[in-house]
């Protein structure tokens, strides 16, 4: 059943490589790829999901009414915080984005990695795309991970990590990210959470430690 679970992932992925590729015309991306729907495993609030969907539309519009189509930006946010990934053509347009991310409502805070080059090719988005679904595929496999989560943005190889996650998990997600091929970098924008707050989310409880 698992494998016919990362089977249909990693199909899907391809479609929207494909997808991206033919859509030359459409550089901002929201929520990494595509907008997803609601997940019931995720570890926001049904509230927090429903907000930061809001949050990347509204960002994403902002962009392409002020800067246009000169720039690749994709917009991801969680919990109110905004990741903005891709290329710009100068440092003015980095910090203008950042604006227009920070002004949106419901925004607490954002990750300014726009890079200052050239737009990337279709050809690399389309293998960034392929390295997403390759990790969502990988944390899928993990039994120690709850794939849902944790976001995977990807940018000219270089992984972006995003989630409700504890110490432990940030590192396993982090070395698995980095034992897929193509992937030059994994940067961390987590918010750490306890393990006893993992168990609350969960609706688990700790095992008692049996006595001597």
């Amino acid at each position: 059943m698992k494998r016919d679970v990362k089977t249909w992932v990693m199909r899907g992925v391809l479609v929207a490589a494909v997808a991206g590729s033919l859509s030359a015309c459409a550089p901002l991306v929201v929520g990494g790829a595509v907008v997803g729907g609601l997940s019931a495993t995720d570890r926001r609030t049904t509230g927090s999901q429903v907000e930061d969907e809001g949050i990347e539309l509204k960002v994403a519009s902002a962009l392409r009414q002020s800067i246009g189509n000169r720039i690749h930006a994709n917009v991801t946010s969680y919990n109110r915080q905004v990741l903005l990934s891709g290329e710009v053509a100068s440092q003015a347009e980095k910090e203008r984005a950042e604006k227009l991310a920070v002004s949106q409502d419901n925004v607490n805070s954002v990750v300014n990695d726009l890079a200052v080059i050239p737009p990337s090719s279709l050809t690399q988005r389309a293998k960034d795309t392929v390295i997403t679904g390759q990790v969502k595929a990988a944390f899928l496999d993990a039994k120690d991970l709850q794939s849902n989560a944790i976001k995977v943005v990807t940018e000219r190889g270089q992984v972006y990590l995003m989630g409700r996650v504890t110490a432990r998990e940030a590192k396993r997600a982090t070395d698995i990210a980095r034992g897929i091929g193509g992937v030059t970098k994994v940067v961390r924008i987590f918010e750490e959470i306890s393990e006893q707050e993992l168990q609350r989310l969960s609706g688990t409880t700790a095992t008692p430690a049996k006595k001597n």
